[in-house]
This record gives structure tokens, C-alpha cells and sequence, in this order.
């Protein structure tokens, strides 16, 4: 590939389903980004819970500061230390994959509770190895966090620019939860990536992501639209599955920056 692809932006999502967080730097660790979906809700049952069901998490607005993640919702904040957390157990699954991870504290879990209506709890993953995904496409098994599947989302800009101009109502890279986005001369040409290197990282690409309801959720808002998942659906589906984006792992630790070159 002759052309410069160089990354344009870097997202981490702190606690699953709620809002995300751009940063011009990030430090890759085999479970993704540093602070990335290391916390998330779940219910009474032990089960995630995201936006496909409750669309409202998207209004939910981390912030990261000495040690501490605060949550903006509404005209509310509430914040909890990122080393805190009670000393029992807990077996969740994200999908089908079990995970152990630890509630953060009963405050935390109860407002939560009283801000989205139901019984819930904020618990952490505290270690790599505590949640494994088997790949169906490589038949490998990653030490991941509380993500869908992969650690690493990535997003081509023509990619969405390809898909904007078949939009009435236009929409942002923020739809799509990337953790990497990088500058692109067409549209899903990522899907093809195989090896490359972003600043002190080698990445490796497993496959196009699968996308699902969630991307129709308006993270402005909180509404739920029809778009863009029925104009995708005209062109990007493959086997009864929509795809954006594609899902990668990281070969080693390191930092990448917004500016930096992806070497192939």
C-alpha cells in the first residue's frame, strides 16, 4: 500500500455501553487500551447490560482524573476511585464468554440503580486471563476485557464518508465505538489489513466486526433511529451480518498517538 495512513483518532470506553472518551494518546495492553471496558453494569441476573436494551447509557459521560472516574449524567456526577472494589467474586459472562470481576462498591451500584430505574451493580475485571474469548474465525483464545469480543475496534475514514453520503441525516465515527480510527483512501479497505504497526505497536487483524441495533442508538440523544443499519444492510451484509469496521489484536504493549503512521 502506497498510500499514508495515519490515525485520526483514539476512543477508550471505560465502563461498557456508556460513553466513550477521545484521547490523543493511549497504551496498549493485551485486554485493549489501558483503562478500556475494565468496568460495566450488571443486573440482578449477573448479565451485562449495554444500550441495545437500555439506549439511555449513552447519556452517561466518563471522565478520567487522579485516580478517579467521574460520571456525568444529567445534571448529576457521581465518582468512584479506579482501585476500588469489594473482595467477593462475581461469575458474569459477556455473551458467552465467562468473566470474574469484582463490584466496585454499594454506592456505586446504587446510583447506578436509581439513575437508569433498575437493580444493578458496577463491578470491575481486574485482571488479564479473568474473561477469555475463543475466535470462531482463528480458533485462538484472547485474554480480552468486558468489550463484545476483541480488544481493539478500528475505522477507516472513507469508510463512514462512504456511508454518509447515503444518509439523509448525517452521522459520526461516535455510532461506531472505534478505539483507532485511521485515514483511508476507500471505503472498508481496513477489513483487509493484515499485519501493520501504529507507533511502538504491532497490531494483527482478525476480522470485519459484525455490527448490531446499537449503532441505530443516536449517542447525542439517546434514541434509537432507523439508520444507519438499513442503509448498511443494502451493501455491507455478508452471511446475515452487517459489517463496520474490523475487530483487531494488539502483539505487544506500547503508546500510539493521533498523528501516527500505520506501517505495513
Amino acid at each position: 500500500m502506497s498510500e499514508v495512513y495515519q490515525v485520526t483518532e483514539i476512543y477508550i470506553y471505560p465502563i461498557k455501553s456508556l460513553a466513550g472518551i477521545s484521547l490523543n494518546q493511549a497504551k496498549t495492553e493485551e485486554m485493549g487500551f489501558e483503562n478500556d471496558r475494565r468496568w460495566m453494569l450488571i443486573n440482578s441476573e449477573n448479565v451485562h447490560v449495554t444500550q441495545r436494551e437500555y439506549p439511555i447509557m449513552s447519556q452517561f459521560y466518563p471522565q478520567i482524573s487522579d485516580g478517579k472516574i467521574k460520571i456525568a449524567f444529567e445534571s448529576e456526577n457521581h465518582e468512584f476511585s479506579m482501585d476500588e472494589f469489594l473482595e467477593n467474586p462475581i461469575k458474569s459472562n459477556v455473551w458467552e464468554d465467562k468473566s470474574e470481576v469484582f463490584e466496585v462498591s454499594k454506592t456505586s451500584s446504587k446510583w447506578f440503580s436509581d439513575k437508569l430505574g433498575f437493580e444493578c451493580r458496577l463491578v470491575k475485571i481486574i485482571k488479564s486471563g479473568d474473561r477469555k474469548h475463543e475466535s470462531s474465525r482463528t480458533n485462538e483464545i484472547y485474554n480480552v476485557s468486558l468489550a463484545d469480543g476483541y480488544p481493539y475496534l478500528l475505522i477507516g475514514t472513507q469508510s463512514l464518508d462512504f456511508l454518509n453520503e447515503k444518509l439523509e441525516e448525517k452521522i459520526t465515527i461516535k455510532r461506531f465505538r472505534p478505539n483507532i480510527v485511521v485515514s483511508t483512501k476507500n471505503a472498508h479497505e481496513e477489513d483487509d489489513f493484515k499485519t501493520f504497526t501504529i507507533g511502538e505497536v504491532q497490531f494483527k487483524n482478525i476480522k470485519p466486526c459484525g455490527r448490531c441495533i446499537m449503532v441505530n442508538n443516536d449517542p447525542q440523544k439517546g434514541i434509537v433511529k432507523k439508520e444507519p443499519l438499513k442503509t448498511l444492510s443494502k451493501y455491507r451484509d455478508v452471511n446475515n451480518s452487517v459489517l463496520f469496521g474490523t475487530n483487531i489484536v494488539s502483539l505487544n504493549s506500547g503508546i500510539i498517538s493521533v498523528g501516527d503512521e500505520v506501517v505495513f
